[in-house]
């Protein structure tokens, strides 16, 4: 563990996080791993997600084996045997990576399907049980302030002080517009649809047991396994200029869905036929800024750099931001040296996780079987080639001292 200058000088700092999602939940967990006190401020009334899978890569699980609570999401989750992607219409497999135990042996920890209310309450636990009444809910924070020597959260008339704040609140963060108000999300032209299914309603229509990518001309659609295989995950992302809301809640119809792939596999259909809702929003995502900090205030996950979900790499990047950021405040006694530190180690390395899930959503959408050709003839050609090009951002581990 790096040096921690609160056990080294017997006090306690507090940070005050604006968003209790997962990325402000995980970094409460890690700055009190590194000796901090967190005090985390929620604008809904209760902790919660709406339906819907998240995938968390042996990258992100780093953190939480760094944290205890590795086994509790294992539990809680879906170990997929393999990332593959096959053609939406005909269901032909263009490649298949092995994951299951093989992602333990290259990447040192597992690859996990979980559901977001799950996930959400392992890290609430976890918090009430280390930092009891840390997690304030009904709190709408609607700036922030600082001096010199404190930060604080403003909450209507109302201001809740610490050493700093940090800007966890998603993509329409306050701490965010109040810092960098010129900088603005990019709608990506995607919206996506998502629905949970539970599988004794599908019939025979089971997706596989992988994280499969369905490709196919100006939409893909992506399906996996939840809560020990109870449940099936679909998220499908279509290339629109007519839907921009960027919402958890908002709702399209069955109707729509079905349109939308049309003439697709029938584990496609027949997952959008069964689901009880329809849920669909706008992806947008945004360039790191330059500075993710502004004194004693600063930034992380979706607050700092929203990303599309081509990379499934979200919810994991502010994982990874929670770690890296407590762990150079507990280097650095002086906050604006440790979120210099932090921005510095964690800027390059989104950047690269953005731009690829850029490059995803034109590789999933090709037009054509020949476009996609030569990726699967150098898959067949070399078994390894997938798992190789993933080594760089599975294989990373954020909680060794000295790592980006």
């Amino acid at each position: 563990m790096a040096s921690n200058n609160n056990l080294m000088t017997g006090v306690v700092r507090t940070a005050i996080i604006t968003g209790g999602g997962i990325g402000g939940l995980t970094a409460a967990l890690c700055l009190h791993h590194f000796g901090w006190h967190a005090r985390i401020l929620e604008r809904a009334d209760t902790l919660e997600e709406v339906g819907a899978g998240i995938q968390i890569s042996p990258n992100g699980m780093r953190v939480f084996q760094a944290l205890g609570l590795a086994e509790k999401v294992v539990v809680a989750g879906f170990l997929p045997q393999a990332a593959e992607m096959c053609d939406g219409q005909t269901g032909e497999i263009m490649f298949s990576t092995p994951l299951g135990s093989a992602a333990t042996h290259r990447w040192g920890a597992p690859y996990v399907h979980i559901h977001r209310a799950d996930l959400l309450a392992i890290l609430a636990d976890a918090v009430a049980e280390r930092m009891p009444e840390a997690i304030q809910t009904s709190v709408t924070v609607t700036g922030y302030g600082q001096n010199k020597n404190r930060a604080w959260a403003v909450t209507g008339n109302d201001k809740v002080h610490g050493d700093i704040v940090i800007g966890a609140d998603g993509i329409h963060s306050t701490i965010h517009a109040q810092m960098l108000s010129d900088d603005k999300a990019r709608f990506t032209g995607h919206a996506a649809w998502r629905m949970v299914v539970p599988v004794e309603r599908l019939k025979g229509r089971t997706p596989p047991p992988n994280a499969t990518v369905w490709t196919g001309k100006g939409r893909h659609a992506v399906t996996y396994l939840l809560r020990g295989g109870r449940l099936a995950n679909l998220v499908g992302v279509v290339e629109c200029s007519d839907w921009t809301e960027e919402s958890w809640s908002a709702r399209g119809t069955q109707a729509q869905a079905l349109d939308d792939f049309a003439g697709w596999d029938p584990i496609i259909t027949r997952m959008t036929e069964q689901a009880d809702a329809h849920y669909r929003w706008a992806i947008f995502d945004r360039r790191p800024p330059p500075a993710w900090h502004d004194g004693r205030a600063v930034l992380l996950g979706d607050a700092c750099h929203p990303m599309s979900p081509f990379m499934a790499q979200g919810a994991v990047m502010a994982v990874e931001d929670g770690y890296i950021l407590a762990r150079m405040l507990a280097e650095n006694p002086n906050s604006d040296a440790a979120f210099t530190a932090y921005t510095r180690r964690r800027r390059d390395r989104v950047a690269r996780v953005i731009n690829t899930a850029r490059d995803n959503a034109r590789l999933f959408h090709q037009k054509s079987a020949i476009e996609r050709g030569p990726l699967r003839m150098a898959s067949r050609a070399a078994p390894s080639f997938t798992a190789r090009q993933l080594d760089w951002l599975y294989g990373h581990d954020v909680t060794k001292v000295g790592a980006a």
